[in-house]
Formats: structure tokens, sequence, C-alpha cells
């Protein structure tokens, strides 16, 4: 268990017993990333806003029941997507509101389906190269974000081509191994397609 992990496990322990300030800490730690996954489906700020507001009242509301045990970041990402799905559910009933998601969405050609899936496409598939040993994980980085050829990772790394290329194999087994039991499969298939 790192610092992060041992801070967070003790926030959640004050939290519980009604501590303000380790639930400000909590929200300064997960506010951001909850509103950039909420922003990434309703490409709304506001409603943005609006969801991260209510996950954390959620959070405060329900603090004598939470485990310190368990990951609250799992916790409160579950919370999150729970409360952006029903938004958007309730948003295709709701005429000002679908005005306000979909005709203000980036990308006015995606279906709803498409946003949602997108979302968690990218969340997938950080959370499957996080969980990529070191050295691995920064050859695929190399590879994949940065567009590198195996020779030039070579030279920079100081390793052999065919070290990048293992490598790069284990990478992709370990990710789709991954996606495989953390999600369906044409996600799956999605990530073969655009990783190849």
């Amino acid at each position: 268990m790192d610092n992060k992990d041992c801070f967070e496990k003790l926030w959640v322990v004050n939290l519980r017993n009604g501590d303000n300030k380790a639930f400000r800490k909590l929200f300064d730690t997960y506010r951001n990333d909850i509103y950039t996954y909420s922003y990434s489906l309703v490409k709304n700020s506001q409603i943005a806003e609006e969801i991260v507001q209510e996950v954390f009242l959620k959070v405060w509301l329900g603090r004598e029941t939470l485990n310190p045990e368990l990951s609250f970041r799992a916790f409160i990402f579950t919370i999150t997507r729970n409360h952006t799905f029903n938004f958007l559910k309730k948003a295709v009933n709701d005429k000002k509101l679908k005005d306000a998601v979909f005709y203000q969405s980036q990308n006015l050609d995606s279906s709803l389906e498409d946003q949602i899936y997108t979302a968690e496409y990218e969340i997938l598939r950080k959370k499957a190269i996080d969980q990529l040993p070191t050295k691995r994980k920064r050859i695929f980085q190399m590879s994949r974000e940065e567009d590198k050829s195996y020779l030039d990772i070579s030279k920079e790394l100081g390793i052999s081509v065919s070290t990048v290329k293992g490598q790069m194999n284990k990478a992709l087994s370990s990710i789709r191994t991954f996606l495989t039991y953390n999600s369906d499969l044409t996600l799956l298939v999605s990530f073969l397609v655009f990783q190849s």
C-alpha cells in the first residue's frame, strides 16, 4: 500500500466520524477526475459541475456506511457513473435537457451510446495501461502515445529492438487480458483494431 492509499484510507476513516477536513481532502483529490469523466459524457460544464456536487453530497450523507478497506476511488467513480448515466437517460426524454446536452456536444453526429462507449473505453484503456509494469508501460506509451518507432525506443532506452518488440507484445497481451475481464466483447474487439 503506497502513501496515497494510506492517506485515503485515513481520510475515509475520519470522514466516517464526520470530519469536514477529511471530506475536503477527498473532494480536492477526486473532484477534477469526476468532473472530467462526467463532462466527457454530458458535454456541458454546468451539468458536469452539478453531478460532481451530487456525487459528493451522496458521499457525505452516506459517510457512516463507507468501508475504509475498499477503494474510495472505485466507489466514487461508480457513483459518478450511475449519476451521469441516470442524467443522460433523463435527458433523452426531456427536450430542454436534450438541447443542453446533445446540441452543445462537440461531436453532434455521435449518439448517446457512442458517447458513453467512448468514455467507458478511455477509462478502461487507461486502467489497463496503468497496471503494466513500469518499464513495459513506458515502452507502450512511447510507441502508442508518442508515436515512436521500435528502433527509436531501443536507442532512447538503450535496449535491443527485439526487447522492445517483446515488451510490446507482453503489454498488448496484458491489456487484452485486462479488457477481457473488465469489459464486453465489443470493447475488446475495438481495442484489437485500434491498437494493432
